[in-house]
């Protein structure tokens, strides 16, 4: 998805992210965030038309199709037939969708085969030489590179359930990471994704992005390439394919958000709500067998000894196969200074790691989502992300009711 780079030169911002369910992690998980009195900017994704009648949203298929569209968009079922054949391509400002207020992303039947998810990227987002400087406030000091080490595998037995999102943008297919979370609405069934904003959004300079689908556990067994191009449908998605039918962000992201400097960053927060294609009648926990507990208590760096991140990053020297990890103390990063500031650590991890979780050790233990990868420079030597509070959680409860 969305990637970060310093200026001149590109550095992509992180895709698909990896938890480690029983990471040995030296965090600890205490404190409040910085946003606790701040107003809360989610952004509704879709309108309640988008839903259907038992509220369920799952539409003609049953896949994320409304049988009412929302009101920016064309009512006919023959919209939605043009849309599959291939009016999702048209990103003009002026055309269907290009504008519209209301996230909406008919399922396209084999769309994410295995040849386009070989051909997805991630966007840039430059971050600026001196962006330290730019920042307007006093903030730690960058931090040393910490080499990204690679997660064992199976995944499903050594990271919490992760995986990647794919999506479409005006681009090209790009891809991000997710984590499956805990939803206290539907509890041991949730169908909730935890990501970047950027995933979805192209923020203030574009809409909402289309055709987006989740892959949990992708290449489960950390095959190399080769072998994953090479390898049956069950290796590669192990669970199968999970589309999304809804999309929550921030309004800060949405009209903050930009492909350099780091604008929206410090709100970069998306939650999914995600439907098997195969109609399983099993929720996405269910069928991984896990769920990571997003804190939107989140702690200031200093209190917390330690987190790791995930990710599957694509950029060289790697090339979006496995997924890997990194483990630091956190430091501060601000962007802009009426928000909290970013979490950062040092890590090696390119682009193809945007959207992937943040670890500490919380109540018993057991981990705990505080952020998702946003932004970092070339080459790659730091990663940030936005510090979970009111605003995500917003985000967050919002999804939870169209769950």
């Amino acid at each position: 998805m969305s990637r970060i780079r310093r200026t001149g030169t590109g550095r992509p911002v992180l895709a698909a992210a990896a938890l480690a369910a029983t990471l040995a992690l030296t965090a600890t998980a205490c404190g409040s965030g910085d946003d606790s009195g701040k107003k809360t900017d989610a952004k509704p994704a879709a309108s309640d038309s988008a839903q259907d009648a038992d509220g369920s949203g799952g539409g003609k298929e049953k896949i994320g199709i409304p049988d009412k569209l929302p009101k920016d968009l064309p009512t006919s079922l023959k919209d939605l037939d043009s849309w599959r054949g291939g009016a999702w391509k048209n990103w003009d400002k002026d055309q269907w969708v290009r504008g519209a207020k209301d996230f909406i992303n008919p399922y396209l039947k084999g769309h994410w085969d295995l040849g386009r998810m070989k051909k997805a990227d991630d966007n840039e987002k430059k971050v600026p030489e001196n962006i330290e400087s730019t920042s307007g406030a006093a903030d730690t000091a960058e931090p040393r590179p910490v080499k990204a080490e690679a997660v064992k595998t199976p995944y499903t037995r050594n990271a919490a359930p992760a995986g990647k999102i794919f999506m479409d943008t005006p681009e090209g297919p790009m891809v991000c990471s997710g984590t499956v979370v805990k939803d206290p609405r539907h509890p041991g069934k949730s169908n909730l994704v935890a990501t970047a904003g950027h995933c979805v959004h192209s923020g203030r300079s574009g809409g909402w992005l289309r055709n987006i689908t989740f892959i949990p556990a992708f290449n489960d067994r950390g095959l190399d390439m080769p072998s994953v191009n090479n390898a049956p449908p069950q290796e590669v998605a192990p669970y199968g394919e999970w589309w999304v039918k809804w999309a929550q962000t921030t309004n800060y992201w949405i009209q903050k958000g930009a492909k350099s400097g780091g604008g929206g960053s410090q709100q970069d927060f998306a939650v999914l709500s995600v439907q098997p294609v195969n109609k399983s009648g099993k929720s996405l926990e269910e069928t991984v067998g896990n769920a990571v507990k997003a804190n939107f208590d989140a702690p200031s760096p200093s209190r917390i000894r330690g987190v790791s991140n995930y990710g599957y990053p694509a950029a060289p020297p790697f090339d979006g196969a496995k997924m890997y990890s990194c483990t630091d103390k956190p430091g501060a990063l601000t962007i802009d200074p009426s928000e909290p500031a970013l979490y950062r650590i040092g890590c090696t991890m390119t682009g193809g790691s945007s959207g992937g979780a943040w670890l500490v050790k919380g109540a018993g233990g057991k981990p705990e989502l505080i952020s998702v990868n946003s932004i970092g420079p070339h080459p790659a030597t730091w990663l940030a992300g936005p510090r979970l509070g009111k605003t995500a959680e917003a985000v967050f409860d919002a999804a939870s009711q169209k769950g």
